[in-house]
């Protein structure tokens, strides 16, 4: 799924830190001249407040036997890739970005992660100030091999309130009310849902939503866990049969195919009220803030979880998407408690929390409602937050989870069952198959 895009304007003001520049770009590897090498992606919000705690770090441990610490960033789209050679190799980084889930649980079974549960244990402020659910994803056998260091990104829908007012209609709570909506938008000349169909990771969200509340979020964690059997579970069938019957009824319109989220194409039409809603991460209100001002400041976007599925297995308080992206350590790191203490430090502290949420972003620890509803647009990072907290369980975006040719073959196969072209037992073959 598509990472949190930032709000650049916000930022600037959040972040008037006297920061310096990222330090390097797609460095080699790991030294053993006492620098230890942080691995991130390039992002010219995120880098600046991370470079922002290096600084700091490195100022308060200038000692000559001290450990330096320096930035280096990567490309979004090779990053997987040079991590997955650089982690057996000497030329591995001393902490990495990462997806945690089935992403980080390949270098656990490789040996390759360094196990924090002790340093967790003995310091159990620090690791109760992240929200369960999402630490929840850098936990393996029990073990933790993760620190969450960005915001929370689980996927809702948006609408237009005013097409909602026209019509009559109201935000459903259940899937039989979602459908009854199709009927009611058509009458209007409105088209229901806004499906960005041209960009395969959109179908995701209706996929992982429909399998977590039909089946229930084992089903998920069976496929991720790369058990025999899991793609054809029964649940991944139905909620196949699902999404072809949405498209038959005319949920997504007749042009879906067409239309890309980049460019705010989608976001536009749900902004003109030819769409009445979308399901998309929370990077939406910032796509529309850009794309389409003069709506995201008339009061008429509005918000709803995905709704229940009366005789589903999966709790309507489940989310799916990104729960967050995580610092983990090398097994073999130059100096991991130079690590742990950097990432004690400042992963929760006010400034970090501070400089994410100016942002546009919604961190992951806990007790920020009030820093949250304090913000320009505090009603939303709110309900988002709360969503978050009170989620029985979070499942990560299957794309970033997946081993990344299970994930493109699954993708490829979504966009053949929304256009009719592979049956929904196909699907489940296919996808046994290449698993």
């Amino acid at each position: 799924m598509r990472p949190l895009s930032p709000r650049h304007a916000t930022l600037a003001a959040a972040m008037a830190l006297g920061l310096t520049a990222v330090t390097a770009c797609g460095g080699s590897g790991a030294s053993d001249d006492g620098t230890l090498e942080i691995w991130s992606l390039e992002d010219e919000v995120l880098n600046p407040l991370l470079q922002e705690t290096i600084d700091a770090y490195n100022e308060e441990n200038s000692g000559d036997d001290d450990v330096q610490l320096e930035l280096v960033t990567f490309q979004n789209d090779p990053y997987k890739e040079r991590l997955q050679v650089a982690m057996g190799s000497p030329e591995h980084p001393d902490v990495f970005f990462n997806w945690g889930g089935g992403n980080l649980a390949q270098y656990v079974e490789a040996g390759q992660v360094y196990d924090m549960s002790d340093h967790m244990d003995a310091n159990p402020e620090f690791r109760d100030a992240f929200i369960p659910s999402v630490m929840d994803v850098v936990v393996i056998d029990d073990a933790t091999y993760g620190v969450p260091m960005l915001g929370t990104q689980p996927v809702s829908f948006f609408y237009n309130a005013a097409v909602f007012d026209a019509a009559g209609a109201e935000p459903p709570e259940t899937f039989d009310e979602l459908l009854d909506l199709v009927e009611v938008f058509e009458a209007e000349d409105v088209t229901p849902v806004a499906l960005p169909g041209a960009a395969p990771w959109t179908l995701l969200m209706w996929v992982s939503y429909l399998v977590d509340r039909i089946g229930g979020p084992e089903v998920y964690q069976a496929i991720s866990d790369g058990e025999d059997g899991a793609w054809e579970d029964p649940a991944v069938v139905e909620t196949m049969e699902t999404v072809q019957e949405l498209v038959d009824v005319g949920m997504f319109g007749t042009n879906y195919t067409a239309v890309d989220w980049d460019g705010g194409q989608a976001t536009t039409l749900v902004a003109e009220g030819q769409a009445a809603m979308i399901l998309m991460g929370p990077w939406f209100t910032q796509d529309a803030e850009a794309n389409a001002p003069e709506f995201f400041e008339s009061g008429d976007l509005g918000w709803f979880p995905f709704p229940e599925l009366e005789d589903g297995a999966g709790d309507p308080a489940n989310v799916v998407g990104p729960p967050s992206n995580y610092f983990s350590i090398h097994a073999e790191a130059s100096d991991p408690d130079a690590a742990l203490e950097w990432l004690t430090e400042y992963m929760a502290s006010d400034s970090y929390v501070d400089g994410l949420i100016g942002s546009g972003a919604v961190p992951t620890v806990t007790g920020i409602d009030d820093k949250l509803a304090e913000t320009d647009d505090g009603e939303f990072p709110t309900w988002l937050y709360e969503r978050t907290m009170e989620a029985p369980t979070f499942t990560p975006a299957w794309d970033q989870d997946l081993d990344p040719g299970v994930a493109e073959s699954m993708l490829t196969n979504f966009s053949l069952v929304f256009e009719q072209e592979m049956s929904p037992e196909e699907f489940a073959e296919s996808m046994e198959a290449t698993s």
